[in-house]
């Protein structure tokens, strides 16, 4: 499913295509459900776009890699 969000980061629109989303995930997660359950086979980084509208190149941009990376 193709998903379209803006970044709280940049304010830059960007589209992903997430693999295994579903609307019936994305309206659990809507309806209160943790985002870790309601998207459970999705990876962090896509949830976090998700949420946030934050780009996983985003994220290494501006914040640098996770500490076990």
């Amino acid at each position: 499913m193709h998903i379209t969000r803006t970044s709280m980061l940049t304010g830059k629109t960007s589209t992903l295509f997430v693999e295994g989303l579903t609307q019936e995930m994305l309206t659990e997660w809507e309806n209160g459900a943790l985002i870790q359950d309601a998207l459970s086979g999705i990876s962090q980084e896509l949830r976090e776009f998700i949420m946030t509208g934050i780009t996983p190149s985003e994220w290494d941009e501006r914040i640098g890699p996770a500490p076990d990376e």
